[in-house]
């Protein structure tokens, strides 16, 4: 199947029921505030996302509990923390299209998507991919575009991007998605092996590249082509 072909928006559906977890959410989100994150429209999408959706039903009890959790195929759902804290580095005023590498359970996504103007998500595997298109469209996102791929590449298609969020991690920074970053943009992206810094890149007007490594962190690795051999790394 052709990549492109896979590409939807997430067509409004149905309204969930009356939220048995807010009161969890609300704990969760103390948590999070008190680790001096204090971006109100980061703070304000994830009291609204319901994060026990996107993890497995074993798991529901813990889904507001401050760290990842298993989603089948090797992957893993973000600790909370990690999704506002990754969020608040692009900076985000509501007005951007972002692209996201690595869709996993889709909870980043819907995070994003209740910022931003548009979100341009890819997840290699096809299952997880085809559950998180399901549970983003029975909660109602329309703002959210999806491809079944290798994000390695980045989605040249919809490019250049105002922000790029990683999910994933590359041994190295593809230039895909630095060439896919708009002028002014910003990209986070956890960049190693075993462990990993998360690694904020900011392209200026001029299109000039900088970066600087903010928190050791412990992702997923990104597979596909990044785990293939590149001599033109971005060390």
């Amino acid at each position: 199947m052709d990549p492109e072909d896979s590409t939807a928006a997430i067509t409004p559906s149905k309204t969930p029921s009356e939220d048995p977890f807010s009161s969890k959410r609300e704990k969760m989100i103390e948590l999070i505030q008190k680790r001096r994150l204090t971006d109100e429209l980061v703070i304000e999408a994830m009291k609204k996302v319901p994060r026990h959706l996107f993890v497995p039903e074993r798991w529901r009890a813990q889904a507001y509990n401050d760290y990842p959790l298993p989603i089948g195929y090797d992957q893993t759902i973000s600790q909370p923390y990690i999704v506002a804290f990754m969020t608040a580095q692009l900076q985000l005023t509501g007005q951007e299209k972002v692209l996201e590498i690595g869709t996993g359970s889709g909870y980043q996504a819907a995070v994003l998507a209740e910022i931003v103007d548009s979100v341009f998500t890819i997840e290699i595997i096809d299952s997880l991919a085809i559950k998180a298109q399901q549970i983003l469209r029975n909660l109602n996102y329309g703002n959210i575009f999806f491809k079944i791929g290798d994000g390695y590449e980045g989605w040249i298609k919809y490019a250049p991007y105002d922000c790029i969020i990683v999910t994933a991690a590359p041994n190295h920074i593809p230039q895909a998605l630095i060439d896919q970053l708009k002028n002014g943009g910003r990209m986070i992206i956890p960049v190693g092996s075993f462990w990993q810094e998360l690694t904020l890149v900011m392209k200026d007007e001029e299109g000039n590249i900088s970066q600087e490594s903010i928190l050791p962190v412990r992702f997923v690795p990104m597979t596909g082509k990044a785990q293939e051999p590149d001599e033109n790394k971005n060390d």
